[in-house]
């Protein structure tokens, strides 16, 4: 790839590099389970509908969330509850990673990666920098690309920055990759992501530097593409939130595919 397409790659990694069905979604349906007393548990597409809101990228809010607006429709307001989000996210937390931080034992050690160490190399070969900025924290971050033989990556996570759709962390990791790939700050930027946050993050990024390309990659997350309806909605959905194109995996981000995406 020429000087002149070159472009920067940055990925978000739940549902992108990583299926989180069984363990980020699994943990949000368990918590809103275990606080609503066994009353309410959301399925995937419940989760869906809330996430394509394009505001609950974190999953502890989301989670405390759902179990509001259950007992919203049983006539129960928020001031009501007595509803401890350090608790919840405790609770979260222990089904997640599990009960020894030393040893993680949860729902992570289950997690498949979408994503193969080889279509990094072809990007790195193809003169392509990357780096990830994701709403995970910065240890389960490191966890999945370590996994991945990714040490040390330009990662902005969630004690780095707001959380999307809020694009900080965003531009703070193409500055990252401009500086130590020494490239212009008119490089585009391809952005890769499985919500419609990602996608509102894009266009908030454009929005605060108009001066280069921005490219908003959508990517459907595994547990969707089970029910072609399901699997078209979600194409829908992200398309209307910005996503210029959307694959069923990221590994279809090739380097001939961001050339195409980039401007003659």
């Amino acid at each position: 790839m020429t000087q002149q397409t070159r472009a920067i790659a940055v990925f978000d990694i739940d549902g992108v590099v990583r299926d989180v069905s069984a363990s980020y979604r699994r943990a949000i349906a368990d918590t809103v389970e275990y606080f609503t007393a066994g009353a309410y548990r959301p399925t995937q597409a419940d989760i869906d509908r809330l996430k394509s809101e394009g505001i609950w990228n974190n999953d502890w809010e989301a989670s405390q969330e759902l179990v509001y607006r259950h007992f919203e429709t049983r006539g129960k307001g928020r001031s009501q509850l007595d509803l401890d989000y350090p608790t919840l996210v405790a609770y979260f937390q222990s089904l997640y990673q599990g009960t020894d931080p030393q040893n993680w034992t949860g729902y992570i050690c289950d997690e498949t990666l979408l994503v193969q160490p080889t279509y990094l190399e072809q990007l790195s070969a193809a003169g392509i920098p990357w780096g990830f900025f994701s709403g995970a924290t910065r240890d389960e971050a490191k966890y999945v690309l370590e996994r991945l033989g990714v040490v040390s990556p330009a990662l902005i996570a969630m004690e780095d920055a707001p959380g999307k759709p809020d694009p900080t962390g965003l531009l703070a990791v193409v500055h990252q990759l401009e500086v130590q790939h020494q490239l212009p700050a008119t490089t585009p930027v391809l952005y890769a992501g499985d919500t419609v946050a990602d996608m509102y993050t894009v266009i908030k990024a454009a929005a605060l530097q108009p001066q280069r390309q921005w490219i908003g990659v959508g990517i459907l997350p595994p547990h969707v593409q089970a029910i072609s309806d399901r699997c078209q909605n979600y194409t829908e959905t992200l398309k209307s939130a910005g996503a210029a194109i959307v694959f069923g995996n990221v590994e279809e981000l090739t380097p001939a595919q961001i050339q195409a995406l980039l401007p003659v």
